[in-house]
């Protein structure tokens, strides 16, 4: 792949519009949402999705979602249902993709969707990424934008670091402030959790007043998210460390004396907003190994140990 000169954009109304004209000329674009910044393309267009794949170093097996700019555009690909309805008034924009059946002749790229008859939808929350998705008018087909497998990105630091030289334009929205991605809940059969993120899990069940079926990684990929080792930084990750082993970088969680902490005080919001920039800070330092503290499963601390654990899991 030959390298290309990346544009950083400003929070402008001309950053915004070269960034529009980037997007719909095939070039790919990054840009900030509430979660994690995203490597974007124009779903509907075979070779710009392609693109992101190869400056990724992704396999196409392996789908993506499709970030929308209201839910009347949702409506146009996907076959929409009474439970899309309630979780889109409770959640949207927000931090939360649905996983619905695709449309026949739906004009999206079956690269989005690595040739499955369901796509994932998003209406994402950061002001910036919504005008973007009204002025292009089309749907934005966008992973993390980091090389595959990494550490997700949630600056324009963190992005450049991995993906500078491979794509067109960088849409600078500032940090990210959720800093984990969305939730993936599947609407094909009954609801399911394909990947808990941005949206507690408990909250979601009380809107639909079903317990979810989880399916987090299946032998087929459904959704984002879902391969057995990912979000992995440079060094090798000790989970549930209640004792530092000499040598180790440690990440705490609450009251304790380590290198970074997610947040001192146990927010798990803070910690969610933390964990990218604190793994990305800590593998920065060349260590060998990563130690983190117990983080609780309950809230948003699901999401947290999820993402924890793949990076921990053991690397093809």
């Amino acid at each position: 792949m030959s390298k290309i000169e990346t544009q950083v954009l400003p929070e402008t109304d001309t950053g915004l519009s070269t960034a529009v004209d980037v997007l719909a000329q095939g070039g790919l674009v990054s840009f900030a949402t509430e979660t994690v910044y995203g490597l974007g393309a124009d779903a509907t267009n075979d070779k710009a999705v392609a693109r992101i794949f190869e400056a990724k170093g992704r396999p196409q097996f392996n789908p993506l979602i499709a970030h929308v700019a209201d839910i009347g555009m949702a409506k146009e690909f996907v076959e929409w249902s009474d439970e899309a309805d309630k979780l889109a008034e409770a959640f949207w924009p927000g931090p939360l993709s649905l996983v619905l059946p695709l449309k026949e002749n739906s004009g999206i790229s079956p690269l989005v969707t690595a040739g499955l008859s369901s796509l994932a939808v998003r209406l994402p929350a950061h002001p910036l990424a919504r005008q973007m998705l009204a002025k292009l008018s089309k749907p934005v087909a966008a992973p993390s934008a980091n090389i595959s497998g990494k550490i997700s990105p949630t600056s324009v630091v963190h992005v450049l670091a991995g993906l500078d030289g491979k794509i067109e334009a960088l849409l600078d929205g500032g940090n990210c402030n959720v800093g984990l991605e969305s939730t993936i809940i599947g609407l094909i059969d009954a609801p399911a959790l394909f990947r808990p993120g941005g949206v507690p899990v408990e909250a979601i069940e009380s809107v639909l007043g079903v317990r979810l079926a989880v399916d987090t990684s299946p032998e087929t990929l459904i959704a984002p998210g879902q391969m057995t080792s990912h979000y992995a930084p440079g060094a090798s990750v000790r989970l549930n460390a209640t004792k530092w082993h000499a040598g180790e970088l440690r990440l705490g969680f609450g009251p304790i004396e380590c290198d970074l902490n997610l947040s001192e005080t146990g927010d798990m919001v803070e910690a969610a907003a933390n964990l990218f920039h604190h793994l990305h800070a800590l593998d920065s330092r060349d260590g060998k190994s990563i130690a983190v503290s117990p983080i609780p499963q309950s809230g948003l601390g699901a999401a947290i140990n999820d993402r924890l654990e793949r990076a921990a899991a053991p690397r093809s």
